[in-house]
């Protein structure tokens, strides 16, 4: 956090005023430079503190990332802080849903998508022959179209916290897919809501994050979300599922990669396959 910096001049200025202002008439030449030495000693120590205090973003982004890291015992991880907007992760979760499919299989059958415009991907999803879905929006929805209420009014579609256990059963789905959900969760919440999600999935989670640096602000955004957004990278991640007794899903992962190879694609988000 930057502080308004004080401006050292008018600080020995002002308190030069009175121990010095009445004697200096009756120092050596000498002892008269004292206040003038003062001062400049006063301002190179501000311009120390102020390029060692706030010396760019990053350097912030990483002061912060370590004191949280400490308070939930994952010191030292490279956790990139980034404020963000509306990122891409669930439109690209829509374009994708084919490739998954070529990956998964019959396994694709029960779908769960946890994340923003829960409606639009449970919407795509059903619109792919063998598959069921349903969908959790972890934010207040402003403006709901017609076939969005329906989902709701039916119950396909659930407004909920995810920071509280979700209302399903266990394994109560194939697959469950989370995008742009993760982002704002702090380690604390993520150990509840990430098993959570493992809970209700009988055969794998896909996770769509964020890449740091890639995402940028938009004003007004964070009010939707209610916290800024940490965009993790992918070596935090894979620690952290470790961390939670998750794996990597090698053969989905080969699967999927030869898949978006045929296509041409190209993430532009990070995407891990767990076995739950």
């Amino acid at each position: 956090m930057s502080r308004r910096p004080v401006n050292p001049a008018r600080r020995f200025a002002d308190g030069a005023s009175t121990p010095f202002g009445g004697s200096l008439h009756h120092k050596s030449r000498s002892s008269s430079l004292l206040p003038i030495g003062l001062v400049v000693v006063g301002a190179l120590l501000f311009i120390g503190y102020y390029y060692s205090g706030s010396g760019g973003g990053s350097n912030d982004a990483e002061v912060v990332s370590k004191v949280e890291g400490c308070a939930y015992g994952m010191e030292s991880l490279d956790l990139d802080l980034f404020v963000v907007g509306e990122l891409s992760c669930t439109s690209e979760l829509r374009s994708v849903i084919p490739i998954l499919k070529k990956a998964y299989g019959d396994t694709m059958h029960k779908v769960l998508h946890v994340g923003p415009d829960s409606c639009s991907v449970v919407s795509t999803l059903l619109k792919e022959e063998d598959i069921e879905a349903w969908g959790v929006e972890p934010y207040d929805i402003e403006e709901v179209d017609a076939p969005c209420k329906s989902l709701i009014r039916k119950g396909i579609v659930r407004v909920a916290d995810i920071k509280f256990p979700l209302p399903y059963r266990p394994k109560s789905f194939n697959l469950v897919i989370a995008s742009d959900a993760l982002d704002y969760l702090s380690p604390k919440y993520l150990n509840k809501t990430l098993p959570e999600l493992a809970r209700v999935a009988s055969d794998g989670l896909i996770i769509f994050a964020g890449y740091p640096g890639k995402q940028k602000a938009k004003a007004g955004e964070q009010s939707k979300f209610g916290r800024p957004a940490k965009l993790r990278s992918s070596s935090w991640w894979i620690r952290y599922f470790v961390q939670t007794g998750l794996e990597e899903n090698e053969s989905i992962i080969k699967k999927f990669e030869q898949a978006a190879e045929k296509k041409g694609f190209k993430p532009s988000c990070q995407i891990f396959h767990l076995s739950s």
